[in-house]
């Protein structure tokens, strides 16, 4: 057993007791405002009465897979590579994120377990349980499982079997806040069973894709978190808690999603197929926002179309709050400019990017109002912690955070104090 473990720069001490960190999937800091405000709240205000509380600023793109390798890796996504769900290689072939051949770093987990310690990784969605689970030895002793795919799950391939069994719950629905709330009250009974020494449990934004802080819904869901997360604290872990993104109105007055469908505006000054326009969001879970969020990219398809005149019609599209050349957004948003578009394109906060209107079914939008993410106006996201940090972490903290630092902060800031 290694007294440290070195990861992309930071050297993480082994743990004194079992942390988990806990990514709420949409979980703007807008949800844990209104919760507290109306008294619901009351284990994650003892956190941050009593442990430590502040906003960190997320990776952007502001999407799922970005986010959640960044946390696990504690980079930014110029070292992991992972950029989006989606993008166009050199050859300009569509090649979808979500597998771990493209990750290019080790992560936390990985890192521990060959070190000797206990791990499991629990996510909600299946697209994100390969990557979480890269080079992570189940044959081992650890845990790595989705609950959108509990029923399939065998010794060999997550390191667990007959979890719906084993945990006594049904196999959650797709579209359902049980999707979140079996992947912690699975975690809950294997921090009492198994005693990991990391854990990293992955929700998914369904709830806040659909519904706004204090609202009915939203409420309930947020209730049921706090009360999984006060029984993870009772039960001696340090509890960290985060998001992957924020989550934000993205709807006119009428109720009609607000939406810029940017591929057709460029086949009009263009022409078509002189540009593509690639929505780095898209993924199998499009009910949720029509694969419409607050940032995408294009390629130049046709030599003769700089991208300097694709950032300038870009500009002038309300809608639109800025556009980028490659440098530009790999330097501001530390990308990895192999798999960055000639062109990134921002939405305003209350407004969303598609690519041609065609493309884009909306039809499940309609029991609801467009929420969605994806800019740098969701990437704000909370960071709590239920035991105060080290000193020294808190007067890093006072200099700004980024939420990938949520594992550095538990582990070494917290981990090492009874």
């Amino acid at each position: 057993m290694k007294d440290t473990i070195h990861l992309n720069g930071i050297d993480y001490r082994w743990p004194q007791r079992p942390v988990v960190v806990v990514c709420i999937d949409g979980g703007d800091p807008a949800y844990i405002e209104r919760g507290l405000r109306d008294g619901i709240l009351p284990n994650v205000a003892r956190f941050m009465r009593e442990g430590f509380a502040a906003v960190a600023d997320g990776v952007v793109p502001s999407f799922t897979c970005p986010n959640n390798i960044s946390l696990i890796t504690g980079a930014p996504p110029a070292i992991h590579g992972i950029s989006g769900n989606y993008y166009l290689d050199a050859e300009r072939r569509a090649v979808v994120m979500t597998g771990p051949e493209l990750l290019r770093s080790r992560t936390i987990l990985a890192e521990f377990a060959d070190a000797g310690a206990r791990v499991a990784a629990i996510t909600a969605k299946d697209k994100l349980r390969r990557q979480l689970g890269k080079e992570l030895d189940v044959a081992r002793g650890n845990i790595c499982f989705s609950s959108e795919k509990a029923d399939c799950c065998t010794l060999a391939e997550h390191g667990i079997e007959r979890v719906l069994e084993r945990f006594g719950m049904p196999l959650p629905g797709m579209y359902s806040m049980e999707l979140s709330l079996f992947v912690l009250e699975a975690g809950i009974r294997l921090l009492q069973s198994e005693r990991p020494h990391l854990m990293y449990l992955s929700l998914t934004d369904f709830v806040q894709h659909k519904h706004a802080p204090g609202e009915p819904a939203a409420d309930a869901f947020y209730r049921r978190l706090d009360d999984c997360f006060g029984r993870l604290d009772a039960l001696g872990a340090v509890v960290a808690l985060t998001a992957d993104h924020g989550m934000s109105d993205k709807s006119r007055p009428d109720g009609e999603p607000n939406v810029v469908f940017l591929q057709d505006i460029l086949d009009a000054r263009f022409g078509a197929g002189a540009t593509r326009v690639i929505c780095p969001i898209t993924d199998a879970f499009v009910r949720h926002h029509g694969a419409l969020g607050g940032l995408v990219r294009v390629w130049c398809l046709d030599p003769g179309v700089a991208p300097a005149a694709v950032i300038d019609c870009a500009r002038g599209v309300p809608g639109v709050a800025e556009a980028l050349d490659r440098a530009a957004a790999c330097a501001r948003f530390d990308l990895p400019p192999d798999r960055e578009g000639d062109v990134v394109v921002l939405a305003e906060a209350n407004a969303v990017i598609g690519a041609g209107a065609v493309e884009h079914d909306l039809s499940a939008l309609r029991d609801a109002r467009l929420r969605s993410h994806g800019g740098p106006t969701e990437a704000r996201v909370p960071f709590i912690l239920n035991a105060p940090p080290d000193p020294r972490y808190a007067a890093r903290a006072a200099a700004g955070l980024k939420s990938y630092q949520i594992f550095e902060f538990a582990i070494n800031g917290c981990a090492g104090h009874a």
